[in-house]
């Protein structure tokens, strides 16, 4: 039987943090037996925002040492840079044909991301869920793996497919969203009620992947707690105890209650302490791989072109098919 196609990627700004480890990568790697997974490095959907070149340029490099560090086999995934498969912005283009703009004005994404960038507001970030379509139906992909903040994305993306295949005929896989029951949704630790991102302006907040261990553990000393000093799991009252708790039983595959047991009349700093050396722990192979992989760019490269050439297989493949559609010659 054919294995299920899964799609997925990270936008190569800012460096890698906690949250797409525990959130999404070390999830990525328990699939790649079971799935045909196809993960991108989004380097076009990085242009909505104005990037130093070459940073851009590193990011991409860093992210790819990061994938196969945390664990995904080039052998067994096809890891590829998403502007090196040119047939993403050329279906990204004619998918713009079968999108409203009501539904793109809907998007909270284009919204938020707008207030931030108010001086930036660029038509690429108004059609950025067209690319993101064009991602996710050039593979067939069966599953996409979701956040909360993602879901809008993937309903528009299946709203695409359904108009183009209701024309044209069957055509595209009506996507399905993959929410691991395990996957982590972990918070900034200086700020517990929002998501850990790359992007935060208090470096207090993110655990980046290529933190230096005495480094996360003076963020998770500062981490922000409460006064009741008792290791409780409720998210409403005490997110930020309740965040360290879902980071520590990410990693130990404890549950709320367990951690609750093991940390009984102990307080918060010897909590934190045990927190930041789970991930500590955890991170130390990831990084010592990272830095060695770092330091043979033409393995890299090696990885980036092999996936790039498997990715265009299957691509203009789909590509094609809708070009004879729609009557492109």
């Amino acid at each position: 039987m054919d294995k299920k196609v899964i799609l997925s990627g990270i936008q190569s700004t800012g460096r890698l943090q906690l949250g797409n480890y525990l959130g999404a990568i070390d999830n990525w790697v328990k699939m790649q037996e079971e799935y045909n997974c196809y993960y991108m490095i989004a380097n076009s959907h990085s242009l909505t925002i104005r990037n130093d070149p070459e940073e851009l340029k590193n990011n991409t490099l860093k992210i790819i040492a990061l994938y196969v560090a945390a664990g995904l086999n080039p052998e067994k995934n096809t890891i590829f840079i998403q502007s090196q498969v040119k047939e993403h912005a050329e279906l990204a283009w004619i998918l713009n044909c079968y999108t409203y703009m009501g539904e793109l004005s809907r998007m909270t994404q284009f919204k938020d991301k707008s207030a931030k960038h108010a001086d930036n507001i660029n038509a690429g970030l108004f059609t950025y869920p067209v690319l993101m379509a064009a991602d996710i139906l050039l593979y067939k992909a069966d599953l996409v793996p979701v956040g909360e903040d993602q879901k809008q994305h993937l309903e528009i993306t299946r709203d695409i497919a359904e108009r183009f295949n209701k024309i044209y005929g069957e055509t595209f896989v009506i996507p399905e969203g993959y929410i691991r029951k395990s996957s982590a949704r972990i918070m900034g630790l200086q700020d517990p009620t929002s998501k850990m991102s790359k992007s935060s302006n208090n470096l207090n907040d993110t655990i980046f992947l290529d933190d230096e261990p005495e480094v996360i553990m003076k963020k998770f000393k500062k981490a922000v707690t409460d006064s009741e000093n008792i290791v409780r799991f409720d998210p409403e009252n005490k997110p930020g105890i309740s965040n360290l708790m879902c980071i520590y039983g990410a990693i130990t595959g404890k549950n709320e209650k367990e951690i609750e047991e093991e940390f009984a009349g102990l307080g918060y700093g010897t909590f934190k302490t045990a927190v930041g050396e789970k991930v500590v722990e955890r991170l130390r192979p990831v990084q010592e791989k990272y830095k060695e992989l770092l330091e043979d760019p033409k393995y890299l490269q090696e990885i980036y072109t092999n996936g790039a050439e498997k990715a265009r297989e299957v691509a203009s493949k789909t590509l094609k098919e809708v070009k004879d559609k729609i009557g492109i010659l």
